[in-house]
């Protein structure tokens, strides 16, 4: 049996860590959680504003910033691989990116378009599975026991509730819940595959989160998150922050044996 210090199971200080969609709301927490354990990280984003913010908050050599637009074609299949083969390492590779259309809050079952679904499905399930077989490939042929973190959702394992958008102005979307799933087995595809390469991928799928609400304001309905609240045993709505330990956990050597799985981060919303 091959001895292990627990210690330092956790220990991130050797790993270089790319993170696309790194300025948002999910990947500063994330890009923090990774910089206080020790980790190189370079982060992905096409908020030029967010990116220079993020450099000024967290001063330190340990972070590098590249302005990198997922939703343009070129960038993901072509400008994606100049960066990383530009980089000595990448031992962790993590997309928390959430690339959509302006008319992304249409997408419901009564207001949605062919095209703004077609759309949808390239900028956000196309990239990610682009840009995770790219990675992979990145990967195998440096020998690096890699790994992977994709996002996804709990509306990738269920349908969304509709009681929660009662008397609100939000609706369902049923391209978002497309696209989660999508994800939750395309880990499982890239899992199967890479595994004889000692590359691990897994998916975090997390609950509703405090924030702003994409493609429609800054700010989330208050009965929304009343009537989302009542219906998770925890009884709240997670804190972006409260996503890092999942993505730290399967970034280390702690989760060694951990491929093709799905860690749901979401108060119990699924356990009832």
């Amino acid at each position: 049996m091959k001895k292990i210090n627990y210690k330092n199971i956790f220990n991130l200080n050797t790993k270089t860590i790319l993170v696309v969609g790194g300025a948002g709301l999910i990947g500063t927490e994330v890009t923090k959680g990774f910089i206080s354990l020790g980790a190189n990280v370079i982060v992905l984003d096409n908020n030029k504003q967010k990116l220079s913010n993020m450099k000024k908050k967290i001063n330190t050599k340990s972070l590098k910033t590249i302005h990198f637009d997922i939703k343009k074609k070129n960038e993901v299949s072509k400008k994606f691989v100049k960066i990383i083969k530009s980089l000595p390492r990448i031992d962790v590779y993590v997309n928390c990116s959430y690339p959509r259309t302006d008319d992304w809050f249409n997408n419901s079952f009564n207001k949605i378009s062919y095209n703004s679904l077609k759309k949808n499905l390239d900028l956000h399930l196309v990239s990610y599975s682009w840009l995770s077989k790219e990675i992979a490939n990145y990967m195998r042929k440096r020998k690096i026991k890699g790994t992977i973190i994709n996002f996804a959702s709990i509306y990738g394992l269920v349908g969304q509730n509709l009681n929660i958008y009662n008397k609100t102005s939000m609706k369902e979307n049923m391209t978002y819940s497309i696209i989660k799933g999508g994800i939750i087995n395309l880990t499982k595809q890239l899992a199967s595959y890479y595994g004889k390469y000692n590359i691990r991928v897994n998916t975090i799928s997390p609950g509703g989160i405090k924030g702003h609400v994409a493609g429609k304001s800054n700010k989330q309905d208050k009965k929304f998150v009343k009537q989302y609240n009542s219906q998770v045993p925890l009884k709240r709505m997670a804190e972006a922050n409260e996503i890092v330990g999942a993505v730290i956990f399967l970034s280390s050597d702690a989760s060694s044996y951990v491929t093709g799985s799905n860690i749901i981060v979401d108060g119990g919303w699924l356990a009832i």
